[in-house]
């Protein structure tokens, strides 16, 4: 599943098609399917965790999550999708000057009032790539559940909107922590300022995108995230990992650990 990073690429990528008018378009999945486009000019790209915003002139907003299937592709004048991708489209938007934006396999579109946003987005608690961060404001939303693990609590986007498994696996390990840690022994404002550097660090440096160990080559991007049973590459120590199923029906996802360096029931606070 994209995070909140790949979401803020994407929105710095569709910014091409700003202020090009729509020949033609329409949605093709969500309440609104069937809804035309065309006539709207798009003025804008915004993003909040991995939610994207897609806003128009008539004070409108397409709002989409990719979730684990969707993708957006743009194609050039003359150019055009595979037959299965167009069958997948959910949103099509076909500008004055030949190019097409295809949102593809998108599993949340709705189109709003641009002033019904915060309505759509309200349970989300802050984002962290946005200037206006409000690190007290995600403290306050962890510890109205102390006993939950730190885990559960990044994951969850109604405490601090843009982290998935990869960012919460690997802040825990550079934070020293196992992931079933409770966030009461947590120390969050240190875990929030890191979690933020590293998420801007991603999202803005092209070379840096989602590379947590500063070594780019294979095998090396991560500390211990798909590194289970290889060295850690702090100690050494055998990589841990289990799958767990968060919610019932949603599918397992994998959590990674190194026991030496994130002992359970050990230090919060060590750091690298």
């Amino acid at each position: 599943m994209p995070e909140g990073d790949s979401v803020f690429r994407l929105a710095a990528r569709l910014r091409q098609v700003d202020g090009a008018l729509i020949r033609s378009g329409e949605l093709r999945g969500g309440p609104t399917a069937g809804r035309a486009l065309g006539g709207r000019t798009v003025v804008g790209h915004a993003t909040h965790g991995k939610h994207l915003l897609t806003r128009f002139d008539d004070r409108t907003t397409l709002h989409t999550h990719m979730r684990t299937t969707g993708s957006w592709t743009l194609t050039a004048p003359g150019r055009r999708l595979p037959a299965h991708a167009v069958a997948e489209a959910r949103v099509r938007m076909a500008f004055e000057d030949g190019r097409t934006l295809w949102g593809i396999a998108l599993p949340v579109v709705e189109h709003v009032a641009t002033a019904d946003e915060a309505r759509v987005l309200g349970p989300l608690g802050p984002d962290l790539l946005h200037e206006d961060f409000d690190r007290d404001a995600a403290v306050a939303r962890f510890a109205v559940r102390p006993g939950r693990t730190i885990r559960a609590a990044l994951l969850d986007q109604r405490t601090v909107a843009g982290l998935g498994n990869l960012w919460v696996g690997e802040l825990c390990f550079l934070r020293g922590i196992h992931p079933d840690t409770p966030v009461e022994r947590v120390d969050l404002p240190a875990m929030l300022d890191l979690a933020r550097r590293m998420l801007v660090h991603s999202a803005t440096v092209p070379s840096a995108y989602q590379v947590t160990t500063g070594r780019p080559g294979r095998g090396t991007r991560h500390w211990v995230v798909g590194r289970a049973g290889r060295p850690c590459l702090w100690c050494r120590t055998p990589v841990l990992a289990r799958d767990d199923v968060e919610r019932p029906g949603s599918p397992p996802r994998r959590v990674w650990w190194c026991p030496r360096c994130q002992p359970i029931g050990g230090s919060a606070t060590l750091g690298r």
